[in-house]
């Protein structure tokens, strides 16, 4: 998952329950950023699509190496590797902070290209859904690794900062970006839904990390696009693309 992961493999049924939980959502996951960037990405020589800059490719490593390491992580918490687990965090927090700046930098070259992959036609209105989804990923990222020892809450926002990475796929799904803003959204929705709907039949409630990071996050899709309307925010993102 992340730096400084420190969780605690759970016993018994519910433990079990767990892993087999955050295991398939790591797949989920990894299927779901393949799908959306097959084309221009992961099979761009199948489909033909146009050479990309050296940084979007760094930025493709980067966040490709960060779903593989959650899965990874995940499957060590599985087989009860906390050691490798523990090490394998210093890396992770490395990659998240490189994440962050490197993914900045593509969504505001997208921008300057003009380039809208929600089909909105407003390249600088669009740069603030990758932007929330980098602050919301460096906030849930950087509160898990605070609250690494507290393991049930580290592990779920966790996954909810790697859900925030998904709204970007969803969009270069062929069939999910051409059903429009509201679709995408909501299939993003249902990642969360799913979190919560596990945790309040494994766990008998819905932990307050689930709660309130889910919450944030789908509170946020909406939001984001009422404040890239603003004027302020167009002032903004002109002055981060000049």
């Amino acid at each position: 998952m992340s730096a400084g992961l420190d969780l605690v493999t759970g016993q018994g049924l519910v433990g079990g329950r767990d892993r087999r939980f955050f295991g398939g959502m790591a797949l989920a996951v990894a299927t779901t950023i393949f799908a959306g960037f097959a084309q221009t990405y992961y099979l761009k020589g199948v489909f033909g699509s146009p050479p990309l800059p050296p940084l979007v490719h760094l930025h493709g490593i980067l966040f490709t190496g960060w779903i593989l390491l959650f899965a990874v992580q995940t499957t060590l918490i599985a087989a009860h590797r906390i050691d490798i687990h523990r090490k394998l965090g210093i890396a992770g927090a490395l990659l998240a902070a490189a994440m962050v700046v490197v993914g900045l930098q593509v969504a505001i070259g997208l921008a300057r290209r003009g380039v809208d992959p929600s089909g909105m036609g407003a390249p600088l209105r669009f740069m603030a859904i990758p932007l929330f989804d980098l602050l919301f990923f460096a906030i849930l990222v950087g509160l898990a690794v605070y609250w690494r020892l507290k393991s049930q809450t580290h592990k779920r926002l966790m996954l909810l900062g790697t859900l925030a990475l998904l709204p970007p796929a969803l969009f270069r799904v062929p069939f999910l970006g051409a059903a429009g803003l509201p679709v995408v959204f909501g299939v993003a929705d249902l990642f969360i839904l799913v979190c919560l709907v596990y945790d309040r039949m494994a766990h008998g409630r819905i932990h307050p990390a689930f709660v309130w990071g889910g919450l944030a996050l789908v509170l946020s899709l909406p939001l984001r696009l009422a404040v890239a309307s603003t004027e302020a925010w167009q002032s903004f993102a002109s002055w981060l693309t000049r």
